[in-house]
């Protein structure tokens, strides 16, 4: 033992009882935890008042609708632009000058009724073709196959025009002046029937022949256009048609509703075809997937349902197709006034311009 322990010996004998190493920790540990309790209870105190969860506030929530595009496709192809019209009867002129001669022989057997009404018909218009107009594909003037501006021949209808006559006629008119010729002529009987019977034809007169009348196509300008009835489906037979009604609030939209109970859109969709058109329509929901929605808020003071804190609904449209039918609001369950079958074009000027927006990426272009 040094003299430094020594000493330290009897310093502490000299100070009172000695303690021992453990209880000498023990009791500083104690002090230290005493000396510390009255800082911890605030602290712990603040902490706790730090944690109190705050009183919950319920989030603005919208209504689910379901809205349904019904629409009727086009029914014939679209009008041509007039350089479209001109460029196809330019490519008819083209490939009736470089094809291979008409094998007449092959089609028409020779001295045949056949055979002569060709040979009369090919006097006249120059050409087997009977739509791209008076034209020898041939001849020293075959390579002039552009028209001048505003020439008819490129036009569809004076196209038409020209295979409903060639049809009509057998290329004997106007022949047979000085000779005499029965000719078939119609008369009615008693009974109100139509009789062919032969009437010559006095000579130094043209011959005039009478034809069985040739079945027209229908018009692409229906009675419905020419009169304006934006209700009828017989109307822009080139154009997409889609359904629009006219709400309580007097806005035109597609038919939309809220969605009931687990309906999906697709239930929903046809749910609502049947509440506000009837069932005089027979549709096809496309899909069950939404190709657009649109998001409406209400106006401060506007009306809302009995209990209910929506600030808004949201309406997720299907696409639905109509094949045959008409749409009729008489029983209608969802208060709508009037109906109308509109055009892209046309319905932008009567929706709301935020609702176009809206719904104008869904449309077709046609």
């Amino acid at each position: 033992m040094n003299a430094g322990q020594q000493t330290a010996r009897r310093l502490a004998a000299r100070a009172g009882r000695p303690v021992c190493r453990s209880c000498r920790s023990r009791n500083t540990y104690a002090t230290a935890a005493a000396a510390s309790a009255p800082v911890e209870a605030p602290i712990q105190q603040a902490h706790q008042a730090q944690h109190t969860p705050p009183v919950t506030v319920a989030a603005p929530s919208y209504a689910i609708n379901a809205g349904v595009v019904l629409s009727r496709p086009p029914l014939i192809t679209r009008d041509l632009h007039p350089l479209e019209a001109a460029f196809f009867l330019y490519q008819r002129r083209l490939n009736e000058r470089l094809a291979l001669p008409f094998a007449r022989y092959f089609y028409f057997k020779k001295k045949t009724p056949a055979d002569l009404e060709w040979k009369r018909k090919i006097k006249q218009r120059l050409t087997p073709a009977r739509d791209i107009g008076r034209y020898e594909g041939y001849g020293e003037e075959s390579w002039n196959d552009e028209l001048l501006i505003n020439a008819p021949e490129s036009e569809i209808a004076w196209q038409v025009e020209q295979l409903l006559q060639d049809a009509e006629k057998t290329g004997a008119e106007g022949e047979g002046a000085g000779e005499n010729s029965n000719v078939p002529s119609t008369e009615t009987t008693e009974a109100g029937e139509k009789s062919s019977t032969a009437t010559p034809v006095q000579q130094g007169s043209a011959r005039k022949v009478e034809h069985e009348p040739i079945e027209r196509p229908m018009p692409r300008i229906t009675e419905a256009d020419e009169k304006g009835d934006l209700k009828s489906l017989n109307r822009a037979l080139q154009r997409t048609l889609y359904l629009l009604v006219k709400d309580r609030e007097g806005r035109w939209m597609f038919p939309q509703d809220k969605i009931i109970g687990k309906e999906n859109l697709h239930l929903a969709a046809e749910r609502i075809l049947v509440q506000s058109s009837g069932l005089n329509m027979n549709t096809w929901i496309v899909g069950n997937v939404p190709i657009g929605h649109h998001e409406h808020n209400f106006l401060p003071g506007a009306a809302k349902p009995v209990d209910s804190t929506d600030i808004g609904y949201k309406t997720f449209f299907m696409k639905a197709r109509i094949m045959a039918g008409q749409a009729n609001l008489t029983d209608n369950k969802l208060g709508l006034a009037d109906f109308k079958w509109l055009s892209r074009e046309e319905m932008e000027k009567v929706v709301e311009k935020k609702y176009w927006h809206s719904i104008k990426n869904m449309l077709a272009e046609r």
